[in-house]
């Protein structure tokens, strides 16, 4: 059985709780997308605790972290998260994030490129083009801000009904935790769903500083991945060392449709970064 502790730290100001699976291993971070929470990434955690010393920090408005009324830009969010990492004196931590969780942790490798030992991203929302936000209409964005405030009107059975009807592939496993992390998560996460500074951060700008290995894990649009080919094709014009890894069958929650293959691809990158045969 998994075993993890379960600790606060302050970063910029913000009490930040995580899970920990500990032990003299390399430091592993897993940050979460909007909506879900740190123990969201449980069926992972259980295929490497074993090799890795995993740490899932719950973000600011998430899970048992603390929810501020405002603040909630992704300027902020890198912000903690690199102070997370201070504040328990990681020594070149490895980062995977997922959508919300892996476009912070993109910025953080830019704003702060000393901190990564390597980056891992799991279908994030491509920022890195100034014309995105820009195309998404009005529309989308209130559809997604309406999804976050409606989840916390339903029942754990309401939200296992929608689950099971809109990702019938998912593994039991992961029940549990994406209904629970609907029931710990502030209302003023919303603000997400309008990103205030992500002109202001500057990314095609911003990811030129980035100076650690980056493995990016795609899906396919059809099936809801929220980067297509020309993003990323975008991206890496920026990153030309960046390593990208498709996955078929898969839509934005990549490791939740194909798990399996998921964790192959995370296996084979961290020990080729132990080697270093990637970095």
């Amino acid at each position: 059985m998994l075993e993890l502790t379960s600790n606060y730290v302050f970063s910029h100001g913000t009490r930040l709780h995580y899970y920990r699976t500990g032990g003299e291993k390399p430091a592993l971070v897993l940050v979460h997308g909007i909506t879900d929470d740190g123990l969201c990434w449980t069926p992972v955690v259980e295929v490497l605790a074993d090799q890795y010393d995993v740490i899932m920090v719950d973000m600011r408005g998430h899970g048992k972290s603390e929810a501020p009324e405002d603040g909630y830009t992704y300027g902020n969010m890198v912000s903690e998260l690199a102070g997370f990492c201070q504040a328990l004196n990681l020594d070149k931590p490895i980062l995977l994030g997922h959508s919300m969780g892996a476009i912070t942790t993109l910025a953080l490798a830019g704003m702060y490129p000393d901190l990564p030992r390597a980056i891992l991203l799991e279908d994030p929302p491509p920022f890195w083009r100034s014309e995105h936000l820009a195309a998404q209409d009005a529309e989308s964005r209130d559809g997604l801000k309406s999804w976050v405030e409606s989840n916390k009107r339903k029942t754990s059975d309401d939200l296992l009904v929608e689950l099971r009807a809109n990702n019938p592939g998912w593994q039991k496993a992961e029940w549990e935790p994406w209904i629970n992390a609907k029931h710990r998560y502030s209302p003023h996460v919303t603000a997400l769903a309008y990103p205030q500074d992500i002109k202001s951060l500057d990314f095609p700008n911003l990811l030129k500083r980035v100076a650690c290995p980056v493995i990016f894990i795609s899906a396919e649009q059809k099936l809801g991945a929220a980067s297509s080919p020309e993003d990323i094709s975008k991206l890496k014009e920026i990153l030309p060392n960046l390593r990208v890894v498709h996955v078929d069958g898969a839509g934005h929650n990549i490791r939740r449709d194909r798990f399996e293959r998921y964790m192959e691809i995370i296996e084979q990158v961290l020990v080729a970064f132990q080697d270093h045969s990637i970095c």
